[in-house]
């Protein structure tokens, strides 16, 4: 998919967005020199160019009792098309599944995953080998601490 043509105030809006998606057309007008109307099209738009994805609240997850974070690294028998597609089903319909990436090296899926402890996680792992045969095997890494956690991308010239 080719690169939108982004003005300064294209980026100057998507680098105040990611900061705080409950930013009203008028805060925003404060930060940007434009009117609310007109940021408010210029989001719009963005949005129906599929820029911006999704607008999400981001949760402190010990607060709804999934303090634990696991990176899981999967490796699967086959790459072939039908086994793989219900397994990115699987993950993309798991909530406890944060992030899922299709990967090169050793593995072949990186996961980041949530769960109230290590018993929770290892249920559903223990699911995920049984509902998914060409998951061979997977290893896991416990977070022990949280020093970022997020998904704002560098905008260039949205500073």
């Amino acid at each position: 998919m080719p690169e939108l043509d982004l003005d300064r105030f294209d980026r100057q809006l998507l680098t105040l967005v990611q900061q705080d998606a409950a930013l009203t057309a008028e805060q925003l007008a404060e930060h940007v020199s434009l009117s609310a109307s007109a940021i408010q099209r210029r989001l719009k738009r963005l949005r129906e160019q599929g820029v911006i994805q999704r607008q999400v609240a981001v949760l402190d997850a010990a607060q709804i009792g999934r303090p634990t974070t696991f990176i899981a690294a999967l490796q699967v028998d086959s790459e072939r098309p039908e086994p793989m597609a219900r397994l990115r089903a699987w993950l993309d319909a798991e909530a406890a599944v944060q992030q899922a990436f299709y990967v090169t090296g050793e593995a072949d899926f990186v996961l980041v995953v949530t769960a109230p402890d290590a018993a929770a996680y290892e249920a559903l792992m223990t699911r995920l080998l049984a509902d998914n045969p060409p998951v061979r095997r997977y290893t896991t890494q416990v977070a022990m601490g949280v020093l970022k956690r997020g998904l704002a991308l560098p905008v260039p010239g949205g500073d």
